[in-house]
């Protein structure tokens, strides 16, 4: 029998299309949030670095109270998913929670790469959308057309004829407001969120119950407290989650492990308040059960059944990691050895679906679904007080019928018309292919095949090409035959040959070289990347050297010298920049590059044994 009083549903979205937002809206307006919650915005973007750059990175669970015209109550679950292709892994596993969907589109950029991939996972697991046209404040809002090409994905995604008969409503997450028209929006300041409450009601179905069945609930996301160590969140599907009783842990290998839990706690608000029992159709977290992973099933010990295990989509790029070994290890960081590293990404294993680590040793082989993925876990380490250094990020290849296949990504580019061409050109010298274009205004949105390692360095360069004003999204598409060499940078760059601080009479005798990375009184070691040549070779500078002293009077003694702008390579980018032989070093204060063998000589020997 359903249970009427509960909804589950997620929202999920292309990135920056208002999933965050409209949540916001929802708790706030239901009155979920206790006092001094409200305050500020993107509330459930609760990790430092989600809020530096405005992003979802990790699934959230929240709840809302709410109350209909007809003073029925209902408690609505619901999941905030990431909008990167990056993070789908978080997308993938929440959906096991949710009856049903938010599909959340931008009522201007309309359907997007993402979009089209949470829909498709959406329509796997066999939940039904309820169509948002959010940002309907927007001057550059189209909902008819939105409409038509929502219609046309599910189309195109082979969903069933049901489905696509879906429901439509129109929001401001900015402005607060939902309506059913399109025609009839409310006036600035006018209007709530209620009508989208209404649709939930409406069109989610209620989650099955049946008190007599044996337990069944699937472990898909954990937490940790330090206080009562990990704590597994999921849904009871069957049963009831019973506070100190005895559960069979089945794991995702079909091991029977008998556990007991310590706590039972339901979402509430923001939070989470413990309870005696969490019954079917019920969103849960436990506490107790200290080895309980993902995708784990908790069942009665009299009937162990396992649920479907969770399915994730396999890495496209790995990373090679090892302990920094460079001359300056062990000034910045707590956890400088390769034990240090191995117990943190283990840790990282236990929560990240998406993440794979292959120990060899002294190095670790990390693979993930993107630079964005893996370059988010290495900013948690350096934050942590982690030291370490990285490999050139690769896509990982496959072998079936004796033929080579590599990761192909779906990209979008939204450009100005006069930059197009130069964005053609950038692409076609990375094996890309166009799929489509379509012309906005004074924009044009170009759709293309490309191969994943043709993403990597990509997004600066395009930048660059287009004075700032590109857009780009991509996501995985599917696995195809190698499509030939891209060239890699077309500039050397240049290497410290000695150590110390870095001189501006140094840098000032090399300004016409290149662009400098450092500036005047960094430190640096010999073998470290300090420029980029202009050049396309490598060149060994002195940028620790110092003016000789003298008691002659040079005739440009009182000449001033004005330096070059140092570029700043942050994470991201220097992981971008770097090739197979050269490193990027990590620390809690510094990002550097360097060669990976740092002096002169062992360079040419070992560029000779490669030759």
């Amino acid at each position: 029998m359903p249970r009427q009083d509960i909804r589950n549903i997620a929202i999920v979205a292309h990135v920056d299309h208002g999933k965050t937002s409209l949540v916001d809206q929802l708790l706030r307006q239901s009155g979920s949030l206790e006092r001094g919650e409200e305050d500020g915005e993107l509330i459930m973007d609760s990790d430092p670095l989600e809020r530096e750059r405005g992003i979802t990175i990790l699934a959230k669970n929240c709840a809302i109270d709410y109350t209909d015209p007809h003073g029925h109550r209902f408690h609505i679950n619901i999941v905030d998913t990431p909008g990167h292709a990056d993070f789908s892994g978080e997308v993938e596993r929440v959906l096991k929670m949710a009856d049903g969907v938010l599909l959340l589109v931008d009522a201007s950029d309309g359907v997007m790469p993402q979009t089209r991939y949470v829909l498709s996972k959406a329509l796997e697991v066999g939940l039904e959308p309820i169509v948002v046209i959010n940002k309907m404040d927007r001057p550059s809002a189209r909902p008819k057309e939105v409409i038509e090409q929502v219609f046309n994905l599910l189309v195109d995604l082979g969903a069933e004829e049901h489905a696509m008969d879906f429901p439509t409503i129109f929001t401001s997450a900015k402005e607060g407001w939902a309506c059913e028209d399109p025609a009839n929006l409310p006036a600035a300041g006018a209007g709530d969120i209620h009508p989208l409450f209404e649709a939930i009601i409406r069109h989610v179905p209620a989650p099955q119950f049946d008190a007599s069945a044996p337990l069944q609930a699937l472990v898909t996301s954990l937490d940790y407290n330090d206080y009562v160590g990990r704590i597994g969140i999921g849904r009871v599907f069957a049963g009831t989650l019973r506070r100190a009783e005895a559960v069979t842990v089945i794991n995702r290998a079909g091991e029977h492990f008998d556990r007991r839990i310590a706590q039972v706690l339901r979402f509430e608000g923001l939070g989470r308040r413990e309870v005696d029992a969490i019954e079917a159709g019920d969103l849960f977290a436990v506490v107790g059960l200290e080895h309980v992973d993902i995708g784990d099933t908790l069942a009665d010990p009299d009937n162990p059944q396992p649920l479907a295990t969770l399915s994730v989509d396999e890495p496209t790029l790995h990373m090679m990691f090892r302990a920094n070994d460079g001359p300056f290890a062990g000034k910045d960081g707590q956890f400088v050895t390769s034990r240090h590293l191995r117990d943190r990404l283990l840790k990282e294993l236990q929560s990240n679906v998406a993440l794979r680590v292959e120990d060899r040793g002294d190095e670790f082989l990390v693979s993930g679904r993107g630079l964005l993925h893996l370059g988010i876990l290495l900013e948690n380490m350096r934050r942590e007080g982690h030291e370490l250094t990285i490999g050139k990020p690769e896509v990982i290849l496959r072998e079936q019928d004796g033929e080579t296949l590599e990761p192909i990504e779906r990209l979008v580019v939204d450009v100005a018309a006069e930059h197009l061409g130069a964005v053609m050109q950038m692409l076609g010298a990375r094996r890309a292919e166009m799929l489509n274009m379509e012309t906005r205004g004074s924009r044009t949105l170009a759709e293309f095949s490309i191969p994943a390692r043709g993403l990597i360095g990509l997004r600066s360069r395009l930048l660059t090409a287009t004075q700032g004003e590109a857009i780009l999204h991509h996501r995985f598409w599917r696995y195809e035959a190698h499509r030939g060499l891209i060239g890699g940078r077309t500039t050397g760059v240049m290497v410290a040959t000695g150590s110390g601080p870095v001189t501006a009479y140094a840098m000032g005798k090399l300004a016409d070289r290149g662009v400098m990375f450092v500036r005047p009184g960094e430190e640096v070691y010999e073998g470290q990347i300090v420029g980029e040549c202009n050049k396309d070779r490598d060149i060994s500078v002195n940028v620790v050297r110092t003016k000789k002293l003298s008691n002659i009077h040079a005739s440009t003694k009182e000449a001033t010298v004005t330096l070059k702008a140092t570029r700043a390579m942050m994470l991201e980018g220097a992981l971008e920049y770097i090739e197979s032989d050269e490193l990027v070093e990590l620390t809690p204060t510094a990002v550097r590059l360097r060669k990976r063998w740092l002096k002169e000589n062992e360079r040419k020997r070992n560029a000779r044994r490669e030759s």
